[in-house]
């Protein structure tokens, strides 16, 4: 934070192996995965730390961390002279031979970090979100209620709950009365009993009170060591856990469209749903608004091209891409070519991608370096895509990096 203000440590949690968007994540970490064309995962969470003034922030890694790693060290360059730093952490064993056991357990094999700085607050936040936010309003809440930590909450309904963490609100809306881990059938909210406050993975601690409860937790063998899954159960039942309802958030620049949206895309469905959001005429998600701008690298790459008739509609396109086919409905990354005659429809083509002379891309992800063969299909024949490629359950064909086209 700025001089005068409170003193804050952020740590981002970017150890998951990201499963569930396999391929894309065969050969990286989740947060390095690349979206909306030019951004990868991590880059949403720091930006809205250092647009906050959170300018003191570690990274902790663990599987496949080589890009996140050259991604953050070559990207997040802060002032040196005024002590601030973006750096990964990489998992060092110092509590012993073991990786980490859960994502507490990451924190607490990394309290040197804390020792360092010595801050106040600690804003422990996930890395492989999509959204805006300024943690300086929930930090002020945390402040003001006196809280051992505050946690991010967020409305979605009810049937969705088995995928996050649900927060009970007591009879204030503020204290947290039960923290339920990936629950099948909890309680509605009085005021809509179809819906739920569920975790966005994004908490504020009092620093004392983090140290103490991942001690605790240490102790204890029949904990998993998990934030969601241990730190906040423990808390709640304390009585010093406080939720932040994540609608009173507003940052510069934001519209009635965009205002409080938040997707977790952890998943080839929600990681390809994201990316619609982006492209309508009114985006769901408004990645141009430069009062609250995300920051990422950017490679000197010439302006896109357009030439044979190429057109796009409906889409992003990156620097340094050729199109001389049809784009719609897609968003593609640095350096796509798309050939005479190929069609590509709502599509997702990371760095590199080339798609041959009369070639077809419908409704797919491709991961960097993926050639489509000139006349070849991907998203016309589903028995033949199911047999050869990555098909989720929302019917994503994805390819992962390099894959082979038949």
């Amino acid at each position: 934070m700025r001089r005068g203000g409170p003193s804050v440590l952020g740590i981002v949690l970017a150890g998951g192996e990201g499963k569930r968007l396999m391929p894309l994540t065969a050969d990286r970490a989740k947060p390095a995965v690349t979206f909306g064309g030019t951004y990868r995962l991590v880059d949403f969470v720091l930006s809205n730390l250092v647009n906050a003034d959170i300018l003191r922030i570690c990274v902790l890694t663990q599987y496949k961390s080589h890009s996140l790693d050259r991604h953050i060290t070559t990207t997040w360059r802060m002032s040196s002279l005024l002590g601030n730093y973006v750096t990964p952490v990489p998992a060092q064993q110092r509590l012993g031979p073991r990786w980490y056991l859960g994502s507490a357990d990451a924190i607490l094999q990394s309290l040197n970090l804390i020792y360092d700085e010595r801050p106040e607050y600690v804003a422990v936040f996930g890395a492989d979100h999509v959204y805006r936010m300024d943690p300086r309003q929930m930090l002020a809440q945390h402040i003001e209620a006196g809280a051992g930590v505050t946690v991010a909450g967020i409305r979605v309904p009810r049937g969705e709950s088995s995928s996050f963490g649900v927060i009970s609100p007591g009879s204030d809306g503020l204290t947290v009365e039960r923290f339920l881990e990936k629950p099948a059938d909890p309680p509605g909210l009085p005021d809509d009993p179809e819906t739920v406050f569920a975790s966005m993975g994004n908490y504020i601690f009092t620093t004392k009170t983090l140290v103490e409860t991942l001690q605790r937790d240490a102790e204890d063998e029949n904990s998993v060591h998990d934030m969601g899954g241990s730190i906040l159960p423990q808390l709640t039942d304390r009585g010093e856990a406080q939720l932040y309802d994540f609608s009173a958030n507003h940052v510069p620049g934001e519209t009635n469209r965009d205002r409080g949206y938040w997707r977790d895309v952890g998943t080839l469905d929600a990681y390809y749903d994201a990316h619609m959001d982006l492209i309508a005429e009114r985006p769901a998600f408004n990645l141009y608004n430069r009062q609250w701008p995300i920051y990422t690298h950017s490679n000197q790459l010439s302006p896109a091209r357009f030439n044979a008739g190429g057109m796009a509609s409906e889409s992003i396109i990156s620097a340094g891409c050729l199109i001389r086919g049809q784009v719609t409905r897609s968003v593609l990354s640095p350096g796509v070519v798309v050939d005479p005659g190929a069609v590509v429809q709502g599509a997702v083509l990371h760095d590199n991608v080339r798609i041959g002379r009369g070639a077809v891309v419908r409704g797919a992800v491709l991961d960097k370096n993926v050639e489509v063969p000139p006349g070849a299909t991907i998203g016309v024949n589903p028995e033949r895509d199911a047999e050869l490629y990555t098909v989720s359950k929302g019917g994503v064909i994805a390819l992962g990096k390099g894959q082979r086209v038949s």
